[in-house]
């Protein structure tokens, strides 16, 4: 699908600096939309939405389908008569980055609480009449992946063995007598996950319109992969290569590339594709499906990996030793296509990319990414810079994966801060705008900037350092970052670029001249 010329930023939910010691889909994410806005954006990307699980990064979900409850605004239940202001009060304040397990610790018993509450209340009061009809829809409707996740979520709290592989072997293997026997021991809990659940989709609806009434579009991203320790993973094995007692015969990573000398050994299981296939892609077909009623644009992880992927045997301790592998490629975005209809997807395209990745690429239509941080290393990363952009691009300054722009520059060696400086002149102590105004003038469909770079900030704001498990994930926006100065700026350059249009409104055709006309 192509993407009429717009503009917009990067920065996940979390990243917000909301009430309780993570971003969350209550005030300050209308705030931040308010600011795109007056900025003349038409774009927001976020991050996955999934449920965080090692590491706590959202490419390492611990479902495909479900929404992330540390996410859920604790103000909005407050305000929807869930749970009492003063049970709240004590998290206000909280400042600086996430602390994971402190608001595991803090804000989720009082999620639970409200979900208590709703569940006692909702049935029979007046006030929550509308809400109660759209959670027993919404139950309905999701059951397809919602059952198995809160299945899921509610064993892996009450084992607390961090993963399914580790739970008794008749859960393990979802025998039907015990399934039915924990379904009934745990009634209460199940309907609690149901909650949290609707809870975050009612959320997430509500900021969804909020962002179409001012003409911003969101722009998600789902992994190709999922999680070993997933409830996608649990409840449906057969999809996955396993061995007979349930472990990966052989997983996901990518070769020893830019980021680490052995490679990135990332552990999901990979796909039985041909068991796939037999069915039409089904699994597939219901994660799109579901990626497009979350999101207007989906961004593609990975894309290289969908014509073929790096396999590497499961009891290999790096990635050094895979193998690539072909992937079905066009036969499975023709089946999504046929079931779903034009998809608005977007190509992470990164990497090691041969011909026949861009081919399927091109061949779908999808937009490709080009990132201005790679251009400046090497004449062979030209194609990164924008004199060398075509249509059907998504320009970058820098990705949730890149060190900030600030940082990176400050680390920059001398040979790329020369080629930055011949590309856009001097750049005094900061390269950011004029890397934005680069990025902005270049003929990509859509212009992003990670929210750090707004803020000039360096290598201490950055979000992921791929290869390294720890201390990830945790950036959070100083409050009263998004001031009207960079809204101004960032309106002057979407005005002068021509970037203030909606990205999935295709431009009118120009007037025929007169002396043409007849």
């Amino acid at each position: 699908m192509r993407f009429q010329r717009s503009s917009g930023v990067l920065m996940h939910i979390s990243s917000l600096a909301s009430y309780g010691g993570i971003g969350d889909l209550g005030p300050e994410a209308y705030n931040f939309l308010d600011f795109l806005a007056a900025g003349k954006q038409h774009v927001w990307q976020v991050l996955p939405l999934c449920p965080t699980g090692y590491g706590n990064s959202p490419y390492a979900g611990s479902s495909a389908f479900a929404g992330n409850p540390y996410l859920i605004s604790l103000e909005l239940l407050s305000d929807w008569g869930w749970i009492a202001g003063d049970r709240i009060a004590n998290l206000a304040g909280r400042d600086g980055n996430i602390d994971f397990e402190d608001i595991e610790t803090r804000k989720v018993p009082l999620l639970f609480e409200a979900a208590r509450n709703f569940l006692e209340r909702g049935p029979h009061e007046e006030q929550f009449q509308g809400q109660w009809q759209r959670f027993t829809a919404f139950c309905t409707a999701e059951a397809s992946w919602l059952d198995d996740y809160v299945h899921y979520a509610v064993f892996r709290r009450h084992f607390k063995t961090g993963a399914w592989t580790a739970w008794p072997e008749p859960l393990r293997r979802r025998e039907p007598a015990a399934m039915a026997e924990a379904t009934a021991q745990f009634a209460r809990d199940l309907a609690e996950e149901q909650v949290l659940q609707f809870a975050f989709e009612e959320q997430w609806r509500m900021l969804r319109a909020a962002a179409a009434k001012r003409k911003i579009r969101i722009l998600g991203d789902i992994a190709i992969f999922v999680s070993m320790d997933s409830s996608d993973v649990w409840a449906n094995p057969g999809l996955f290569q396993l061995d007979e007692d349930l472990q990966p015969i052989r997983v996901a990573g990518v070769p020893p590339d830019y980021f680490s000398p052995t490679g990135q050994r990332w552990g999901n299981p990979l796909y039985r594709w041909d068991v796939l296939a037999e069915s039409g892609y089904a699994w597939w077909v219901q994660r799109i499906r579901r990626s497009c009623m979350q999101y207007d644009i989906v961004r593609l992880d990975h894309f290289r990996g969908f014509e073929a992927y790096w396999s590497i045997p499961g009891n290999e301790e790096t990635a050094i030793n895979g193998e690539w592998i072909k992937a079905p490629g066009a036969e499975l975005f023709d089946r999504l296509e046929h079931t779903l209809g034009p998809l608005p997807l977007v190509a992470e395209d990164l990497g090691l990319i041969t011909p026949e990745v861009d081919a399927l690429r091109i061949s779908q239509g999808m937009p490709c990414m080009r990132v201005l941080q790679f251009g400046f290393s090497s004449a062979e990363a030209h194609n990164h810079l924008p004199h060398r952009f075509a249509p059907g691009t998504v320009s970058y300054t820098g990705t949730h994966d890149n060190d900030t722009t600030q940082g990176w520059w400050q680390k920059a060696t001398n040979v790329e801060r020369a080629a930055v400086e011949t590309y856009v002149g001097p750049v005094a102590l900061s390269p950011v705008w004029p890397l934005m105004r680069a990025s902005s003038a270049s003929v990509a469909e859509i212009a992003l900037v990670p929210a750090q770079d707004l803020l000039a900030l360096g290598s201490e704001a950055r979000m992921n350092t791929p290869a390294v498990a720890a201390g990830n994930w945790s950036w959070r926006a100083p409050e009263g970052s998004w001031t009207p100065d960079i809204s101004a700026g960032l309106a002057d350059l979407a005005e002068v670029t021509d970037r203030d249009n909606d990205p999935l409104i295709p431009p009118t055709p120009p007037p025929v001249p007169t002396a043409l006309s007849s």
